[in-house]
């Protein structure tokens, strides 16, 4: 098994790497759809036939990482992406007509998806394995060449993705690269034909102003403060508890876990009440519950509990879910989910992403100031609302600018297969899966085709009386 490059190490090997790729790519720049359908295939094999060993590497890399959430947040949606791939992708590749207006007739008109080349893509550690080889995926039925930069919080699963991937692709198709961050450094420098990038906002700014070097297209996957809205009459228990199982689904870490709730009014303490009561069933004997993900890091939970300790002097309060000791176990890096009431909105838990199993309750008196609280803050990557009135649901729907949206639901848009997922502003730009995974990694190239007999000689130079009556002519109608 390849070791991690070395903390010294230069860009040269990894230009070296794209060097190769691209000179692969320029051999077989359009392979058709038979060789991607093969490439796809042996992807699903390797991550089927090792699902074990690569959840064992999750859950080593975690200290303790739900194997069934593992199963369902990553395999799960995985095979999905990948078998609609499968199942579209030859109808993806095809030309698609297009108009060429009244004046080119009788030309034609059509889009050609081309491979753009060498896709880059960064993952990073709360979803390895889906934000690995989703984008993968893409890029592979695009007809592309890719290198992977894996995360170094996932040690484990990531060198063991490396050795897989070595065994079942040529390293000038598909290659990855492990290393600390300057090797991200370095690799997102690197002239890709276009490159993905998964993570936080602020090391979004870094990857871009890198891929601008050498004006790289690149989709940014990043986050930011995803709310949840409950509406007035919305089905309360049925909320509270879909909030729930989104924001403990691997701890909160998760991009597009609800990072804040509105709700009306005078509900908080109802909140809390139902949110204790569904916690102690979903994950009963807490601190010893094997269906619970711990905190990647004690940094990372380091920070979870300085962000809380912050907004209770500040003046919050905490409601702990985890009954004893409050459900936190620093050396297990445990920590049960905690409402919070009153926090100010300067603390740190009010202005930063939180990813973890902290969840600020904001009441508000009336939809409006729902709405003017949510869009006074930069655009998030998910928007959760909770209600069953058409007016409320289109008026959220309409009046709100997020990266993706569910209905009376939490998560789950990111798994529907003919969505696309990606941020806007703040919380990204771009988006992947499905038939848009395709579009981002390929160059849809118009092509123009003149007819044989066509009347561009009519409005070619000199111009005279007979251009004059065309022009007019074409301005009127």
């Amino acid at each position: 098994m390849k070791q991690d490059l070395p903390e010294s190490v230069s860009r040269d090997p990894l230009a070296a790497l794209l060097d190769v790729q691209r000179d692969a790519f320029l051999r077989e720049p359009f392979p058709a759809w038979e060789v991607r359908a093969r490439h796809l295939r042996a992807l699903r094999a390797m991550l089927f036939d090792n699902r074990d060993a690569l959840a064992e590497a999750m859950n080593a890399d975690f200290g303790q990482r739900s194997k069934a959430e593992i199963t369902l947040s990553e395999f799960v949606v995985l095979k999905q992406e990948i078998d609609g791939a499968l199942r579209h992708g030859a109808r993806w590749m095809k030309p698609q007509r297009r108009s060429v207006g009244k004046w080119l007739r009788p030309g034609r008109a059509r889009i050609v998806p081309q491979p753009l080349g060498v896709a880059g893509i960064v993952v990073p550690w709360n979803y390895p394995l889906l934000l690995g080889a989703g984008p993968l995926v893409c890029a592979l039925a695009a007809g592309n060449r890719a290198m992977i930069k894996m995360p170094e919080l996932t040690p484990r699963t990531s060198a063991l993705f490396e050795a897989l991937i070595e065994k079942t692709f040529s390293r000038d198709h598909v290659a990855v690269v492990n290393g600390d961050a300057s090797v991200g450094a370095a690799f997102t420098a690197l002239p890709f034909d276009h490159l993905l990038f998964t993570g936080s906002t602020r090391i979004g700014h870094e990857v871009m102003r890198a891929a601008s070097a050498n004006l790289t297209p690149v989709t940014l996957e990043l986050g930011g403060k995803s709310p949840a809205l409950i509406g007035e009459h919305a089905r309360f228990d049925y909320a509270v508890d879909s909030l729930l199982l989104g924001k403990t689904l691997n701890a909160g870490q998760t991009c597009i876990a609800p990072d804040y709730v509105l709700l009306p009014r005078g509900q908080e303490a109802a909140f809390i009440e139902r949110a204790r009561t569904r916690f102690a069933q979903l994950y009963p004997d807490f601190l010893n519950n094997r269906d619970y993900t711990s905190i990647i890091s004690a940094r990372h939970f380091g920070r979870l509990v300085r962000i809380a300790d912050e907004a209770l002097a500040a003046g919050a309060q905490l409601h702990p879910l985890g009954g004893q000791l409050g459900g936190q176990d620093a050396t297990t890096r445990r920590m049960a989910p905690v409402i919070v009431t009153n926090a100010p909105a300067n603390t740190a838990l009010m202005q930063e992403e939180i990813f973890g199993p902290l969840l600020p309750l904001v009441p508000y008196d009336t939809l409006d100031e729902a709405l003017r609280y949510v869009n006074s803050r930069a655009r998030p990557l998910a928007l959760y609302l909770y209600a069953d009135d058409a007016r409320t649901i289109e008026r959220v729907t309409r009046e709100t600018i997020a990266g993706g949206m569910s209905v009376n639901e939490t998560l789950m848009h990111i798994a529907a297969e003919g969505l696309p997922f990606g941020g806007v502003g703040a919380s990204g730009m771009g988006a992947y899966h499905g038939y848009e995974g395709f579009a981002t990694f390929s160059k849809l190239k118009p092509v123009f085709t003149q007819a044989r007999l066509n009347a561009r000689g009519l409005i070619a130079p000199p111009y005279g009386r007979i251009f004059r009556f065309l022009v007019n002519l074409m301005m009127k109608f």
